[in-house]
């Protein structure tokens, strides 16, 4: 039972590794397309539901697996412009945590320069 398992997964891994080959760009699941670009399953279902990027309908070891071009909707996602913004406070967010370490790390250093001076 297991083996039969591990044929159709060995099976399906290497037609995705197929058709990365013939089209020069790699066809992936909704689940890794999501990984890869934070592009919502949702999104990407209405994209392709609409015709702004394709998607391909294959046998999966679960049964049939929707695929995307991953450069489609890496494409798809930098004209978003809710994406964008989602990028943009997620890069500002990170910013004012690196700000806020360095202020922590100079306060300590006051904190440890007051220590030394002031008697015990």
């Amino acid at each position: 039972m297991a083996t039969d398992w591990e044929d159709r997964l060995a099976k399906w891994r290497d037609e995705l590794q197929l058709f990365a080959q013939l089209e020069d760009t790699p066809w992936v699941s909704l689940a890794q397309a999501e990984a890869e670009t934070g592009v919502s399953r949702s999104a990407l279902r209405s994209w392709y539901r609409n015709g702004e990027i394709q998607s391909r309908l294959v046998d999966g070891p679960n049964g049939p697996q929707r695929l995307v071009p991953l450069e489609a909707v890496v494409e798809r996602a930098a004209r978003s412009p809710r994406i964008q913004r989602r990028a943009e406070r997620e890069v500002s967010l990170e910013a004012q945590v690196t700000l806020l370490r360095h202020r922590v790390d100079q306060l300590e250093l006051r904190l440890a320069a007051l220590e030394r001076r002031s008697p015990p």
